[in-house]
C-alpha cells in the first residue's frame, strides 16, 4: 500500500513543489526562450533549490515515518505533562463525593499520596499516546495523500474540508485501538486505590483477571469520544491555517521564515479549538497548540516537504471563468 501511496503523491495537489509551480505559471517545459522570461527562470531555480534542501520525498516511506515520530513526540510529551492534572480529573468522575473540585482533588491526593501520587500513571499515558500519536498523525498523512488521488486536484480543492475529516476519522480510528490497552492500565491505576501502582503490576494482573478483554473493552468508547475530537480537530486546523495565510500574514507562506510559520501553527491549533468552557479553552486549547507546534516542528527540524496552503487549480479557475 505504501508503495503506491508513495508512487501517487508525486502528482498528489499536497506536493508542496509541484503545486508552487503550478501555480506561479512555472511548471512548463524548460526549454524557454531567453529574456523577458528570466525571472520565471530565476524563480523556478528558487523553486528547485527549496526542493533540494528537503531530507526526503513527499510521500515517500522516509517522510511518513519522521511524520509519524513526529506524532510520538506531540501527543506523548503533552499528555505525559498532564498526568498530575488527568489523574484528578478521572478521580473526580469516578468518586465526587470525595474529590469536589480540582482544587480539593488536588489537596486529597497530595495528603493521601504525597506528590509521587500525582505522577500515577505516567508510564502507560507516554507509551499509549506516542503510539496514538504515531498513527494519529502519520496514518493521517497517508490517508489525506490517499483520499486526495481518488478525488483527483478538482474535488480534493473543491471537498478539502471533507478530506481533512474523513483522514483524520480514518487515522483516529486505527490511532485508538493503539492507545486502548494503555488507556485501560492508566485508569486501573489512577481510579481504583491499592490495585497497582505501576504499568509492570497492573498489565499482568488485569491479563490475569481478564485476558485481552481487560485492554480492548474501552475502545469503542474512546472511538466515540476521540473520532469526533479529532475530525475537529485536524479540520478545523488545516482551515484556519488557510485563513490566517489569506486574511491575516501580510505575505505569502513562501516568504515566511520556519519562525513565523510555527506561530502561524501554534495559533491555528489554539483557534482551532476555542469553544468550550474557560478552563477547557486553557487545557485543551494549550495543549492542542503544542501538539501541532511539536508536530510542525519535527517537520521543520528533519526538513520535511510541508505543503502551502491549497490554491484553486488553474483548470477549476478556466471552468468557472477566473482566468483566461
Amino acid at each position: 500500500m505504501f508503495s503506491s501511496v508513495a508512487h501517487l503523491a508525486r502528482a498528489n495537489p499536497f506536493n508542496a513543489p509541484h503545486l508552487q509551480l503550478v501555480h506561479d505559471g512555472l511548471a512548463g517545459p524548460r526549454s524557454c526562450p531567453s529574456g523577458p522570461t528570466a525571472p520565471p527562470s530565476r524563480s523556478r531555480n528558487l523553486a528547485a533549490a527549496a526542493v533540494e534542501e528537503y531530507s526526503c520525498e513527499f510521500g515517500s516511506m522516509k517522510y511518513y515515518a519522521l511524520c509519524g515520530f513526529g506524532g510520538v513526540l506531540s501527543c506523548g510529551l503533552t499528555h505525559t505533562a498532564v498526568v498530575p492534572l488527568d489523574l484528578v480529573k478521572c478521580r473526580m468522575q469516578v468518586d465526587p463525593q470525595k474529590y469536589k473540585g480540582i482544587f480539593n482533588g488536588f489537596s486529597v491526593t497530595l495528603k493521601e499520596d504525597g506528590v509521587r501520587g500525582l505522577a500515577k500513571g505516567w508510564a502507560p499515558t507516554f507509551i499509549g499516546y506516542s503510539l496514538q500519536g504515531l498513527c494519529k498523525f502519520g496514518f493521517y498523512e497517508v490517508f489525506k495523500v490517499l483520499y486526495s488521488n481518488m478525488l483527483g486536484e478538482e474535488n480534493t480543492y473543491l471537498w478539502r474540508t471533507s478530506l481533512y475529516l474523513a483522514a483524520s476519522a480514518s487515522a483516529e480510528f486505527f490511532a485508538d485501538i493503539a492507545l486502548a490497552p494503555m488507556e485501560a492500565t492508566k485508569v486501573r491505576i489512577q481510579t481504583q486505590p491499592g490495585y497497582a501502582n505501576t504499568l509492570r503490576d497492573a498489565a499482568p494482573k488485569m491479563y490475569k483477571e481478564e485476558g485481552l478483554n481487560a485492554f480492548y473493552k474501552g475502545v469503542a468508547p474512546l472511538w466515540m469520544r476521540q473520532i469526533p475530537y479529532t475530525m475537529m480537530k485536524f479540520a478545523c486546523f488545516e482551515r484556519t491555517v488557510e485563513a490566517l495565510y489569506k486574511f491575516v500574514v501580510p505575505k505569502p507562506r513562501s516568504e515566511c521564515t520556519k519562525s513565523e510559520q510555527l506561530v502561524v501553527t501554534f495559533v491555528a491549533g489554539y483557534i482551532g479549538v476555542w469553544k468550550g468552557l474557560f478552563a477547557r479553552i486553557i487545557m485543551i486549547g494549550t495543549l492542542t497548540a503544542l501538539q501541532w507546534f511539536i508536530y510542525d516542528s519535527v517537520k521543520v527540524y528533519f526538513r520535511l516537504p510541508r505543503p502551502p496552503p491549497p490554491e484553486m487549480p488553474e483548470s477549476l479557475k478556466k471552468k468557472l471563468g477566473l482566468t483566461q
